[in-house]
């Protein structure tokens, strides 16, 4: 393999890492700050991809990103209800919300399953003709995804260590202690999910219009994906502080996409990749366990050679 093509493979992993590390870093608000398995991620990506094209098609191409990002946030919004003021249980509600945004989705794209944005102005193709003078006219996808990787993830910083933000994190570690120093948990709930989903569907968004196109099955998997992202991200920066795990989720994100990518390099079969997430996912689980359960298999093993001799 050529250095070129190492170059090339890192460049698209590097590109994708960075847009699905938006999903991730929704899922590490949502699951690791806020304590929530939110299971209608798939179906918010996708609905922040349709959007998104729909807005972009229309011809707002710049409008398309807070508009994505809001129909993500009314996506939590919901899901965050049934769980805090209908009682649904907060798998159940993603599952349940993630259902409809099927029919949803289908909607906004017109009753089609796919819409094509070969021809349409998008934040991608701008940043190309701005740059195709310029040594970067090749990076412009990556710059584009960096952009609003570093602006999620300042935002994201800033965020969590305001009151309303601590109060987010206290609710994943605590909700009775939050309930007992006058702070709802219903509502600390439902602006985290709001936040994380729209998040999710700024994800959605860039994806479409990166690689112009959007499908109905745009998301799918994806909650897996940004599961296996994060609980890699977790391992290499789970313990430090809050800049660094914010800065892991994104590393974890290129890393799942640098196995992806050197899979598909070499004539891996499409079909596999589910597989090769849910190995990954149960790697990234287990093996922290493991070590923790080492030297306990250590002295067991110690004390059973003790007695045989």
């Amino acid at each position: 393999m050529s250095l070129d093509s190492i170059l090339g493979l890192v460049q698209t992993a590097l590109e994708l890492g960075l847009i699905s590390s938006l999903t991730v870093l929704a899922l590490f608000l949502s699951y690791s700050m806020l304590g929530v398995c939110d299971l209608s991620t798939d179906g918010c990506f996708t609905l922040g991809a349709t959007v998104g094209a729909a807005v972009a098609i229309a011809g707002h191409p710049y409008l398309s990103i807070p508009a994505a990002m809001l129909a993500g946030m009314l996506s939590g919004f919901v899901t965050a209800v049934l769980q805090t003021k209908m009682g649904v249980n907060s798998l159940l509600a993603g599952i349940i919300v993630n259902t409809a945004l099927y029919s949803v989705n289908i909607a906004v794209m017109g009753g089609s399953s796919v819409l094509n944005m070969n021809k349409t102005q998008s934040v991608f193709s701008d940043m190309k003709e701005l740059l195709s003078e310029t040594p970067l006219s090749g990076e412009y996808k990556l710059l584009v995804a960096l952009i609003a990787v570093v602006l999620v993830s300042v935002f994201l910083g800033v965020f969590l260590k305001t009151r309303l933000g601590l109060a987010i994190r206290a609710t994943g570690n605590n909700p009775d202690m939050v309930r007992s120093s006058s702070i709802n948990p219903a509502f600390t709930t439902i602006v985290g999910l709001c936040v994380a989903n729209a998040f999710t569907a700024l994800s959605g968004c860039l994806l479409a219009q990166s690689q112009k196109s959007v499908n109905i099955d745009i998301g799918s998997g994806m909650v897996t994906i940004a599961l296996a992202s994060l609980l890699i991200g977790h391992v290499f920066l789970g313990c430090r502080k809050l800049p660094l795990r914010i800065f892991g989720m994104v590393l974890g994100a290129f890393l799942f996409r640098l196995v992806y990518t050197i899979a598909l390099r070499f004539d891996m079969p499409a079909f596999m990749l589910k597989f090769v997430s849910a190995v990954v996912v149960v790697a990234a689980i287990s093996i922290p366990y493991f070590k923790e359960q080492l030297p306990m298999l250590r002295r067991r093993a110690a004390h059973k050679s003790g007695r045989r001799a």
